[in-house]
């Protein structure tokens, strides 16, 4: 086990020590001096495209999940605890759906809000 963790520690240092090479990144003398050349972002910017990528992973996990209980309904052959099992994963695959749908319209609504500086909706 400790070869194998020697092994795992000894690609990732690897690959840090050569990922700068792999990049190649270039100077472009056309910028120079004309600012860092990143995106100017803010806190709300940022903040807003974190929870819109982690409330589209919990939707789509959503979906997964149902998928996978119709998959357990349709393969349950009258077994009733298998029956009950992928009724619940369902309920909660739909219950996670819905959460995901409010955090989106609720993260919308309040990047709109903070972006635009205004009290009002």
């Amino acid at each position: 086990m400790k070869q194998i963790k020697n092994a795992v520690y000894a690609v990732f240092a690897t690959a840090l020590a050569v990922t700068p090479s792999v990049v190649t990144a270039q100077w472009n003398s056309s910028t120079a001096g004309t600012g860092s050349g990143l995106d100017d972002w803010t806190i709300a910017s940022l903040l807003q495209v974190l929870m819109r990528g982690l409330l589209g992973l919990v939707g789509f996990l959503g979906i997964i999940g149902f998928v996978i209980s119709g998959i357990l309904y349709l393969t349950a052959a009258g077994d009733e605890d298998r029956i009950e099992k992928a009724k619940s994963t369902m309920v909660y695959s739909i219950v996670g759906i819905i959460v995901a749908l409010i955090g989106w319209v609720i993260v919308s609504t309040l990047s709109a809000w903070l972006v635009s500086g205004s009290a009002s909706f």
